[in-house]
């Protein structure tokens, strides 16, 4: 039994380095693409346009960076180890009111000190920009720099974040706080236009979510 048993012991071993290790080759193979970082902007309308200048973020749009994830928190008042960490690998998370996996993920990230954004998915615009980020409607979801996670799991996250090289217990200063959580699109209602420019520019049809009901407006999978 005991031979066996260090077997498995092993074997499980066996499989959480060679997660952990693929993980950070990936990680090596991206530091590079992000040294010059594109950005994606998406506008309310679901428009996307790129630049290779740090856009203004406004509330007609949602800046996003090249890998589809809202532009990181400024990280200027962290310490060097853990800013050169959150600086080469930022975390966000996407979140929904009503959504255990989601509130135990946070939980998480603030009780070992990961700074994060949070985005929000709640209007049928924000499953929308979901969709075309991670390609499903199921929350929550973690982004460690190009990396994406999706649902909740203690075990999978903190490989992840240990394999990122995020601190296994909290650097944060005592003063340091998160940005509080902001919709993954704000929308801003446009003027009227007038007919003429009506005819010209059509205004796009607006999404329909999935599975719409009044307690789960986005159609969100938890």
């Amino acid at each position: 039994m005991k031979t066996r048993n260090n077997s498995a012991d092993r074997s499980r071993s066996s499989r959480a380095g060679l997660t952990a290790g693929l993980f950070a080759s990936m990680l090596l193979l991206t530091t590079a693409a992000q040294s010059q970082t594109i950005y994606r902007i998406v506008g309310a309308d679901g428009s996307i346009t790129f630049s290779d200048k740090p856009p203004i973020a406004t509330e007609k749009a949602t800046v996003l960076d090249s890998t589809g994830r809202p532009a990181a928190a400024s990280t200027a008042s962290l310490p060097a180890e853990l800013r050169q960490v959150a600086g080469k690998y930022p975390v966000t998370l996407y979140t929904s009111t009503g959504c255990l996996p989601c509130n135990q993920g946070r939980d998480l990230l603030s009780n070992r000190g990961v700074p994060f954004t949070e985005r929000t998915v709640s209007t049928p615009e924000d499953s929308a920009a979901l969709q075309r980020i991670s390609g499903e409607n199921s929350l929550p979801l973690l982004t460690i720099g190009a990396q994406q996670i999706k649902g909740f799991s203690d075990s999978e996250w903190t490989q992840f974040l240990d394999a990122a090289a995020y601190p296994k217990t909290s650097a944060l200063p005592a003063t340091y706080r998160n940005p509080l959580p902001a919709p993954l699109v704000s929308v801003q209602t446009a003027a009227p236009a007038n007919k003429r420019d009506e005819n010209q520019n059509p205004a796009a049809a607006p999404v329909q979510p999935i599975n719409v009901s009044p307690a789960n407006p986005a159609g969100i999978r938890f």
